[in-house]
């Protein structure tokens, strides 16, 4: 068995405002019959009303996160599915829910956590 990130940046999902409560309501089905099939880890959204903060190794904080990188936002879902195929299957369910793709990754296997 293998946890997989299922996600969308923001900007992915170009929904028009009156079908975004179906798209709750669907997203959240999907996220239920997950669940129901013993494979949900964890979902959510990134709040985007919160600025990231980055800190260090020796504890400083400093607002804002990695000026270098993309903004992280949007949506996410963590299965534990047993082959990659049933993987692409529900990120399948999952981007015809929200109406938008979704990227797919492994969570690579650390014995020791």
């Amino acid at each position: 068995m293998a946890k997989y990130l299922i996600s969308f940046p923001a900007a992915a999902m170009q929904v028009p405002e009156h079908e975004l409560a179906q798209v709750g309501h669907d997203a959240h089905a999907v996220i239920e019959e997950a669940k129901a099939a013993g494979v949900y880890v964890f979902a959510g959204g990134i709040d985007e009303s919160i600025a990231p903060t980055l800190v260090a190794a020796d504890g400083k904080v400093t607002a804002g996160g990695y000026t270098w990188a993309p903004e992280l936002n949007g949506g996410f879902t963590v299965l534990e599915l047993a082959t990659r195929e049933e993987a692409i299957a529900w990120a399948t369910r999952i981007a015809k829910a929200c109406r938008c793709n979704q990227e797919l990754r492994v969570f690579g296997l650390d014995t020791q956590s």
